[in-house]
């Protein structure tokens, strides 16, 4: 049993205990090293990854070959690359442990599975999309609407734990800026 997960379901939907035990099985344990790609492009991300332990970070490299943060994974999130798995093609997006981590997977086959025997978990995997799909939307009205020193401090107020787990050339990505600026800004101490 995986109490990690199981605690975090339960914040959702409540599963009976065979049904936590299906879930359980269904998924594999996968260790990553410190600097260890997950996924590389032009392969198939296999499933929906939740971090156990560690930090994760989904990226693409531009057509100016710059690395674009578009998604970090730390402790009780789920990260996968959703357009492959979805549409059932070849990625276009990087996955790298920032740290040394251990993740759950669910395949996409096992998925449809469970949710064919346990349709409380669809609900659940639905909140967890839509939650996504918010803190997407949100991060481009901050994109759109902020200043780049306003989203780095915005950013830091509400997730105080990356400024120390998560390079800041990483952060700058992820925030659209340079990481010459993110280092004047941690200079100023903002």
């Amino acid at each position: 049993m995986y109490p990690q997960i199981l605690a975090h379901i339960k914040r959702y939907v409540q599963l009976t205990e065979h049904e936590e035990q299906l879930l359980c099985d269904s998924m594999e344990v996968i260790k990553l090293k410190k600097k260890q790609y997950l996924l590389e492009p032009g392969k198939h991300c296999k499933g929906n990854y939740f971090v156990l332990k560690g930090c994760l970070r989904l990226y693409i490299v531009n057509n100016k070959l710059n690395e674009q943060i578009l998604q970090f994974g730390l402790e009780n999130w789920w990260i996968a690359d959703q357009d492959s798995l979805l549409n059932k093609q070849t990625s276009a997006c990087y996955i790298q442990a920032i740290e040394e981590s251990e993740l759950l997977l669910l395949t996409e086959h096992n998925k449809q599975l469970l949710f064919e025997k346990i349709p409380k978990l669809e609900t659940y995997f639905l909140t967890m999309m839509q939650k996504s799909f918010v803190a997407s939307q949100r991060r481009i009205g901050y994109i759109f609407n902020m200043n780049d020193e306003e989203r780095y401090r915005h950013f830091a107020k509400l997730f105080p734990e990356f400024l120390q787990r998560v390079p800041q050339y990483m952060l700058a990505s992820y925030l659209g800026f340079t990481p010459q600026f993110m280092s004047r800004l941690r200079a100023k101490k903002i």
